[in-house]
């Protein structure tokens, strides 16, 4: 493919990576657990989701290799600190890293399949929605983890 659209892609998904990164380091597992209101999500569980949800739109759908992935397993995510929840990020990040060099310009145009349902969307939507939903969440994250700091300083 272009190298300077995966260049510019990985920028954007190591961007990604380094503000998540940057919104939990040092985050205590309770922080990491903790619901700031009823059917609100945990930083945990965030970025179980936000990982699982990049792996299923780059590869799956826009590489079309299956992760095995289970959406519903995400949402579950209790007990797990910010430093394994980092190593989960740097997974998905180093599949990118390492699959995305294999896509030719022309595969953008192609259409690539959703596994749940056998919808198709052009690969370059999958692309550009795995990044978008991710930055989504990354919002979410930060906010969060926000609410948690100014919770634990009263």
């Amino acid at each position: 493919m272009d190298d300077h659209f995966i260049a510019s892609y990985m920028e954007r998904l190591e961007n990604l990576h380094k503000n998540i990164g940057e919104a939990i380091e040092g985050l205590p597992l309770e922080a990491m657990d903790w619901e700031p209101g009823p059917e609100m999500n945990s930083v945990a569980v965030l970025i179980a989701h936000t990982a699982g949800s990049l792996r299923y739109w780059i590869g799956d759908v826009a590489l079309g290799e299956p992760s095995g992935r289970v959406r519903e397993s995400e949402f579950q995510t209790r007990g797990v600190s910010s430093q394994d929840m980092q190593l989960r990020l740097d997974a998905v990040l180093a599949y990118a890293r390492t699959s995305l060099p294999r896509l030719r310009l022309e595969d953008l145009e192609k259409e690539a399949h959703l596994t749940k349902d056998g919808e198709t969307i052009p690969c370059a939507w999958a692309l550009l929605h795995a990044l978008e939903h991710g930055y989504l969440h990354l919002g979410h994250i930060q906010l969060t983890s926000q609410l948690w700091k100014e919770r634990s300083a009263r």
